[in-house]
């Protein structure tokens, strides 16, 4: 039986208050990162550990901070991405709600390692009592000193500050969010240079998602090989993952990073609802390319994944039964994609426009010959040629509906109907 390591404190009455973290040997691991450790062994503590970053890339964390320059001449920020804009996905929402001061733990100790003593959390503006669990949280540490000026009673100072978004699912995109908490319009930035480098106001920063930072306490007090001991050793450590859709028992579930997607869904969560078969899971997120039931037997790890065609993304797993049509959902994820681009490029502001055109004839029973090779042609435009990556989150979302479900859009095209309704 797995134990909860993220999710430990979400069910206990008062968990997000200080004094019930404090119970459960909350703020141990920044005590002992300050008085034990200094920077460079905290980086390579992470770096040992192989925690890969939980948004969606799955970067390795200690790398990224070991990019930060030692001498920049210029202050080091620290960024929580905690806008959670993806469809299917919560498990951020839940840590900030339920246990918010293991994610400022979690970042203190993160900002000691790389010499940051301003952070902000970019969260999602809906998110209103993730919101005031947080600045209660924040003002909590504050009063008993592990955060502000010579916390614990070392030389580290660091102070949190919340910045909310608007409703832009651009926003996660790490560039584009830092655009943002410089007040301008939230646009991708070219990549070099990049963000560890020049980052918040052309300054170093380091960038990471409430989950992986959340990691970080756990690994400070039980060590390296103790993360490594959970999950494949490519992509260790305990996951959350984000069930929703048409299945029995949705929610969020916290287990060994690698488990078969098909053992999640069926034995975790119940697998589909009565008398439906399962007939697709969207694994990691909308951007993550769907998989047909018969490939249900990966494990959710990055590298499983991948090599399957899609992707862990954020772990955020869509069921979708036998009485659901592809081309709806094609449809409907695409259109999404299309509201949500920034329009900086043409690839993406352009192709999108016209991939929601082409589905919505086809969905309508108005498809034509040449649809499905229009499809393909266009998202062969899109894939690779953008800014940043929710153009190919579309266009291979898309390639995989159309490669496994080829037969309900030609259906639709040459029979001009639907097969589900």
């Amino acid at each position: 039986m797995f134990e909860p390591v993220l999710l430990k404190n979400v069910d206990v009455p008062d968990g997000h208050l200080l004094a019930t973290y404090e119970a459960g040997g909350g703020y141990k691991a920044l005590a002992k990162a300050l008085r034990e450790h200094t920077p460079d062994e905290i980086i390579d503590l992470v770096k040992k550990s192989n925690l890969r970053g939980r948004g969606g890339a799955g970067f390795p964390t200690g790398m990224k901070w070991s990019f930060v320059p030692k001498r920049a001449g210029k202050p080091k920020y620290l960024c929580c991405n905690a806008d959670e804009g993806e469809p299917g996905t919560f498990k951020d929402r839940i840590i900030m709600e339920r246990d918010p001061h293991q994610l400022i733990e979690g970042m203190a100790i993160s900002a000691y390692a790389i010499g940051a003593e301003t952070a902000y959390v970019y969260i999602r503006g809906e998110y209103t009592l993730a919101i005031s669990r947080l600045e209660q949280a924040i003002a909590e540490a504050h009063a008993k000193g592990y955060l502000g000026t010579q916390i614990l009673g070392s030389d580290f100072n660091f102070v949190v500050h919340i910045h909310c978004g608007a409703g832009a699912y651009i926003c996660g995109e790490e560039t584009a969010m830092l655009d943002s908490l410089e007040g301008k319009r939230a646009q991708p930035r070219l990549k070099p240079p990049f963000p560890a480098v020049e980052g918040l106001y052309a300054s170093p920063t380091v960038i990471n998602n409430v989950e992986t930072l959340a990691c970080v306490p756990h690994i400070v007090v039980r060590g390296a090989d103790w993360f490594r001991g959970i999950g494949p050793d490519k992509s260790p450590g305990p996951k959350l993952y984000c069930l929703s859709g048409q299945v029995r028992k949705p929610g969020l579930y916290e287990l060994p990073m690698g488990i078969p997607l098909r053992e999640l869904v069926e034995d975790c969560a119940g697998g589909p609802l009565p008398g439906r078969k399962l007939k697709a899971v969207i694994p990691g997120g909308v951007s993550a390319p769907l998989i047909p039931e018969r490939g249900l037997d990966v494990g959710m790890d990055f590298d499983s994944l991948a090599a399957a065609g899609s992707m862990l993304g954020s772990a955020g797993v869509i069921v979708i039964d036998d009485s659901t049509c592809i081309v709806k959902v094609a449809t409907r994820i695409i259109e999404f994609f299309h509201h949500e681009s920034c329009g900086k490029c043409t690839p993406c502001r352009e192709g999108l426009n016209w991939v929601v055109k082409v589905l919505r004839r086809v969905e309508a029973g108005q498809g034509a010959p040449g649809d499905m090779e229009q499809l393909e042609a266009l998202c062969k435009g899109i894939f690779g040629n953008t800014f940043c990556a929710l153009g190919d989150g579309a266009a291979m979302g898309l390639r995989a509906a159309l490669a496994h479900f080829e037969d309900e859009f030609v259906t639709h095209i040459e029979e001009r109907r639907c097969p589900f309704h």
